[in-house]
């Protein structure tokens, strides 16, 4: 493994470590606060993006990483390391949360986090439609990641696009199904607290979404005329 290789992966697990720490961490202090928790995870891909963008992409998202080697921007190996750097990372957080919960008032730790791992809101939302609302906010999200740092056209804004972006995608979808767009969001979480309700459906809509934005954006709109 390359020592550039080995930087990006770090980058991607503090990356990670970092949205799911605060998401997480969030939900609890803002139980009833969706514009709160909209506005901790984009704000933290903001910082994270800016701080790490130029050393990995600043994925944190086994569904990003996917587009992107869907669109042809990274090959199959280090989607891969990604994708373990991802997941890592955000394990390490939601075993950390149960620490930090230990003795906060309420619930347990464990119910605390399973709290905050994402799952079907609102009575009806069957796996179905929670796939697809999943995937169409992802595929917003690939997209604007390759329309602000991939394209080499871009207006540089890449971390305030995308992190807004984020945001956007919370607001809407986070009483559905709690707008992941991203399996490390859910994995770790649920491996923590044993909360694997759905948890398909935090892979399948994503990685789908993920695969379309890369294709519509790497393999298409990305080209010059």
């Amino acid at each position: 493994m390359s020592t550039s290789l080995n930087k990006q992966l770090v980058a991607e697990f503090v990356g990670t470590f970092a949205l799911i720490f605060v998401g997480v961490g969030a939900i609890y202090n803002n139980p009833n606060n969706l514009v709160g928790v909209a506005l901790a995870h984009g704000l933290t891909i903001f910082v994270m993006a800016t701080a790490v963008g130029h050393i990995s992409g600043a994925h944190f998202n086994p569904a990003v990483s996917f587009g992107l080697w869907l669109g042809g921007k990274m090959p199959l190996a280090r989607m891969v390391s990604y994708w373990l750097a991802q997941l890592a990372g955000a394990t390490l957080a939601a075993f950390l949360l149960l620490f930090v919960f230990a003795n906060l008032p309420g619930q347990a730790p464990v119910e605390t986090v399973a709290r905050g791992t994402p799952d079907l809101g609102k009575e009806g939302i069957t796996p179905i439609q929670g796939i697809v609302g999943e995937a169409v906010l992802t595929f917003f999200l690939v997209f604007v990641i390759y329309g602000s740092a991939v394209d080499t056209r871009a207006v540089k804004l890449a971390p305030l696009a995308i992190g807004m972006t984020v945001t956007l995608d919370v607001l809407f979808n986070g009483p559905l199904t709690g707008a992941a767009m991203n399996p490390a969001r859910v994995f770790g979480p649920a491996l923590a607290s044993g909360h694997w309700h759905n948890h398909w459906v935090y892979w399948a809509g994503p990685l789908l979404g993920g695969a379309l934005g890369g294709v519509t954006y790497g393999r298409y709109l990305i080209k010059e005329p």
